[in-house]
């Protein structure tokens, strides 16, 4: 999209000059495209902005998502055209092609693809996200996992013996082979494509297999061949610069890979030896998916309150809770991200760093040479701190000198692994902290889970959920009876699971001074909660059953998810 149409929203009272700036910046920093921008801000539907350019250059709009487009037509324009310029081709009749695109006044590229492929170019407007949806979709085709695997034969790659004594040359030789490069750069693409959080390649006695976490469940992708293992393996530590002949130790290591159109991809990566062979497990970190506005994560407008009144406290505690992966990092860095100002000193402190956030100095721990969590909280006192992140409060050392750090002037932000707030205190006495250093130190405790979205383009009534279930589940019987249960039917563009993205569940305890008198007395987790609940504390099951009620998720999501209020 042109500037042009950026100014001609802001005239016609579509968008403020402030966001029209936002966008910019945010399209400058990423090295995405304006138009984008505009829609993953939230400030137009991308069929809005479609519509818009459309009338303006007096073209016809098109929603690319209903429409079937045919291999033969793509195969018109070679995939890094329609990359280069955005546009995919969508239809031919006689000799004109009809395509899409966003910017119909990019005359460069309509004249480029006319030339290329000899037709009279009819273009068509649709949305940038929608386009590029597209691209990744039909050309994906010409190289899915099924074609290289069919790539194989026996005599690609000959065995390589699972003996401790195999020898490294020889299999940093296997892990170079062609089929074996393109098959390791495929599941790491096709990845990022599904859009995974994390994928497992895990040998076992007579099969190996490499599943994908999408939206935090495990699917399973592919099952290459035995006799690739070693190849397999050799060639992800190669990449990720790990010893190869080592094969009894774990390891850890980072690949980076470029996406074309400037994207970065960032690969955590994890070996571990198990008895048939080593297990691989990467995380894959996103920068541009990282969500740093608090208002999109999931928090309902009183948590949302709470929340940002404790982290802008001038002292004190904030801690984050859940399990692996419930997205405790992300709601981190949304409040260092807001409490990021040229005025302060922020220090984290983390294992791993996973995303470098400008203006934050971020430490990486190194158990081995003695970099652990309290060391570097000893140190960062004595750097003159404004705010400081622990990645996770682990044992009695580090939680004494956060604690002491909070008393002491300064606003500590970091971790624990509980199952819910209440429990968080009880933690923080079992290792040794004092019940009225916990009482004056500790603001505010936020648990969280994750729980999967409906998707929106399949999303459906469901009929088999009664009011009976809901009611069990936790609602009053007057919420039960009037809220119209939903799920996905499964379509493309959720890979037919009826699910697309996730969003957080909160449950966030305000440590009033009703709540600190019964941590002086020494109250249990569950009287804790019955107390936080008392003072309108919305507990982890109450806020997923919300996200029901508003058609956000559905009612095993909200079982996998939270347990019973007692």
């Amino acid at each position: 999209m042109n500037e042009r149409i950026g100014e001609l929203l802001v005239k016609e009272n579509l968008l403020t000059a402030d966001q029209l700036r936002e966008a910019r910046t945010e399209a400058k920093g990423t090295g995405g495209r304006l138009g984008a921008q505009i829609t993953q801000l939230g400030y137009l539907d991308e069929s809005e902005l479609a519509e818009f350019v459309a009338k303006q250059y007096g073209v016809p709009s098109i929603n690319l998502d209903e429409f079937e487009i045919d291999r033969a037509v793509i195969e018109l324009v070679p995939e890094e055209v329609a990359t280069k310029h955005n546009v995919i081709p969508v239809n031919r009749a006689g000799s004109t092609l009809i395509l899409a695109t966003s910017d119909p006044s990019n005359i460069f590229a309509l004249d480029d693809i006319k030339f290329l492929t000899g037709y009279n170019i009819q273009p068509v407007v649709a949305s940038e996200e929608a386009i590029k949806r597209c691209v990744d979709q039909y050309y994906d085709q010409t190289s899915s996992l099924e074609d290289v695997m069919g790539d194989f034969d026996d005599s690609d790659i000959d065995l390589i013996q699972d003996s401790d004594d195999v020898d490294a040359a020889e299999l940093a030789k296997a892990s170079e082979d062609a089929p074996v490069v393109k098959l390791v750069n495929l599941i790491l693409t096709d990845a990022v494509k599904k859009e995974a959080s994390d994928i497992h390649i895990e040998p076992y006695e007579k099969s190996f297999r490499v599943r994908y976490r999408i939206d935090g469940v495990l699917y399973e992708v592919m099952k290459p061949p035995m006799k690739l293992k070693n190849a397999i393996t050799s060639r992800v530590k190669i990449m990720s610069e790990l010893d190869i002949a080592e094969r009894r130790l774990p390891q850890d290591g980072r690949i980076k890979l470029k996406l074309g159109r400037g994207r970065e991809m960032d690969f955590r990566v994890s070996v571990l030896p198990t008895l048939f062979g080593e297990k691989i497990v990467l995380r894959l970190l996103d920068k541009s998916n990282l969500q740093l506005d608090m208002t999109k994560l999931g928090f309902e407008q009183p948590q949302l309150d709470v929340f940002k009144h404790s982290i802008h406290q001038p002292y004190g505690m904030v801690l984050v809770t859940g399990p692996t992966g419930s997205g405790k990092t992300t709601t981190l860095y949304s409040a260092l991200s807001e409490l990021n100002k040229a005025t302060e000193n922020l220090s984290t402190a983390e294992d791993p760093v996973e995303f470098n956030l400008a203006g934050i100095n971020q430490v990486q721990m190194h158990d081995e040479i003695g970099l652990n969590f309290a060391a570097a909280l000893r140190s960062f006192l004595r750097q003159d701190p404004d705010i400081i992140m622990v990645g996770e409060i682990r044992d009695f050392e580090t939680a004494e000198i956060a604690v002491k750090a909070a008393l002491t002037g300064h606003m500590v932000l970091s971790t624990l692994h509980t199952n819910d707030a209440p429990s968080t205190v009880n933690r923080l006495l079992n290792m040794g902290i004092e019940p009225f250093l916990v009482s004056s130190s500790v603001n505010c405790i936020v648990a969280q889970r994750l729980a999967r979205r409906v998707c929106e383009e399949c999303k459906d009534t469901d009929p088999d959920v009664t009011a009976e279930a809901l009611i069990e589940a936790g609602l009053d019987e007057e919420r039960a009876n009037a809220v119209v249960p939903v799920k996905g039917r499964g379509c493309r563009t959720c890979s037919d699971t009826g699910f697309k993205g996730r969003i957080a569940l909160y449950e966030v305890m305000d440590l009033k001074e009703e709540l600190k008198e019964f941590v002086l007395n020494g109250a249990s987790a569950l009287e804790l909660k019955r107390e936080a609940m008392r003072l309108g504390m919305q507990t982890l099951r109450q806020s997923a059953l919300s996200k029901l009620v508003d058609g956000t998720t559905t009612l095993p999501e909200v079982f996998r998810v939270s347990t019973a209020d007692h």
